[in-house]
């Protein structure tokens, strides 16, 4: 697995500031960071992309055939795009949806992914680790 994606939607660019019993102190960029140095002795290439608008997450994804893997915390999409879905429907290239909470120990809206049905896997509720789990999951799979 030479060249990951990872996607991030609406509000983790709030990540250390919102709901910090929830989802942690750190910022996405320090999440970022974790990755890169965990895996500073591979290989691979990790690309970072967050945004808040589902139109250019679903640009991302449609231009992520480019790469060998792709991670997608699609934030509060995850439980209302059919649209976000038909996208990653559309790549054949390996996909992993993470969560930094468990989505099933929560609210019951957040309980239904619109996305774990066209992914390979999930993983969901061991805080930030989820991100660097999913790129070891992603090169092993």
């Amino acid at each position: 697995m030479n060249k990951i994606i990872i996607i991030n939607g609406p509000n983790l660019d709030q990540l250390g500031k919102r709901e910090t019993n929830i989802y942690g102190k750190k910022t996405l960029l320090e999440i970022e960071k974790d990755c890169v140095e965990f895996f500073k002795n591979d290989t691979s290439e990790l690309v970072f992309f967050q945004s808040n608008s589902e139109s250019e997450i679903i640009d991302q994804i449609h231009n992520s055939k480019k790469f060998d893997g792709l991670i997608i915390n699609a934030g509060a999409f995850t439980h209302t795009s059919i649209a976000i879905h038909d996208a990653l429907k559309i790549i054949s290239i390996p996909k992993i949806e993470v969560h930094i909470s468990n989505i099933y120990n929560r609210e019951e809206f957040r309980k239904n992914s619109f996305i774990s049905p066209v992914v390979d896997g999930i993983i969901a509720g061991f805080g930030t680790n989820v991100y660097q789990i999913a790129i070891y999951s992603l090169k092993n799979l």
